[in-house]
């Protein structure tokens, strides 16, 4: 991952940035394909000098009037514009160390409330930190069940588990862009980065377009080997008192064919744990059936 994030992220936003939708004439031959830096300073009222310094990374603090600039410059969505300020430290964040992975106990009890619907807990990484009975059943065809990009670019599950692989190999990498604006230094961001960019060329590709997004409430085309094509929405709710993670809940239409393949896949888990589970002992009074 590189050290300059701030300067790369302003270099690929700005490729992507067309001189006609600014208005500016395209005239001559140009090396580049989008705005040069001395157009793009032009837009955001800054020196050529100046924005230079902030892509090559010597410059890396500039200030919320110069981001806000360079925000509408560049056309920056709300999550980008988040992040490009985090980017260049004037966004809060959580110190490290204060940041946790364990899941409190009544957040837990919540899930498992949702019986109908499959529901986990992420971190900012896209671990999986918790499921309840319906979400391991439905990632039970995975190896593991443990990080949501791990499981969309490594497992080769993920390839027909969801319908719309493109889709959702880019919303996870985008997820991750936003994770770097938190905390650019954590190591195991790093190390993760390292492993799906050697499993995954197209990742590498996603990595390095620099989109920026957090969840939303898109709809996710699912395919599981028991139960056949899952049309879900899902919802994803802060943790307030555990900052970074986040609860997902899916969900399917009410009395669609996918809330029928819903209730059957969780009627398919507990006959299997039914099965497997260990006999009970007899309690008193009682003997053992033949």
């Amino acid at each position: 991952m590189a050290a300059n994030e701030l300067g790369e992220f302003l270099r690929a936003r700005r490729a992507r940035r067309r001189p006609e939708e600014v208005g500016m004439p395209r005239y001559g031959q140009r090396r580049v394909a989008g705005l040069r830096r001395e157009e793009l300073a032009v837009l955001a009222g800054v020196s050529v000098d100046y924005y230079t310094r902030l892509e090559q990374g010597r410059e890396r603090h500039p200030s919320a009037q110069v981001v806000d600039a360079l925000a509408e410059a560049l056309d920056l969505d709300p999550d980008a514009r988040e992040h490009l300020y985090r980017l260049a430290g004037l966004t809060a964040t959580a110190r490290r160390g204060t940041v946790r992975d364990t899941v409190a106990p009544a957040l837990r009890q919540l899930m498992d409330l949702h019986l109908t619907a499959p529901a986990f807990v992420t971190n900012r990484l896209l671990d999986v930190l918790a499921t309840n009975a319906l979400a391991d059943a439905l990632f039970a065809p995975f190896a593991a069940a443990d990080n949501l990009a791990r499981m969309i670019f490594v497992d080769p599950t993920g390839r027909w588990f969801h319908a719309r692989w493109d889709r959702a190999a880019r919303a996870a990498v985008a997820h991750l862009r936003q994770a770097v604006g938190h905390d650019a230094g954590d190591p195991r961001l790093h190390a993760l980065i390292r492993t799906l960019g050697g499993a995954s060329e197209e990742f590498l590709a996603l990595w390095n377009s620099h989109d920026v997004w957090g969840k939303t409430t898109d709809g996710k085309e699912l395919h599981h080997p028991d139960v056949g094509a899952l049309s879900l929405t899902y919802q994803t709710f802060d943790v307030r008192d555990a900052p970074g993670q986040q609860l997902i809940v899916y969900q399917a239409e009410p009395g669609s064919r996918s809330a029928e393949a819903l209730t059957l896949l969780g009627t398919l888990a507990a006959t299997r744990r039914d099965r497997t589970a260990p006999a009970r002992p007899p309690g008193p009074g009682r003997r053992p059936t033949a």
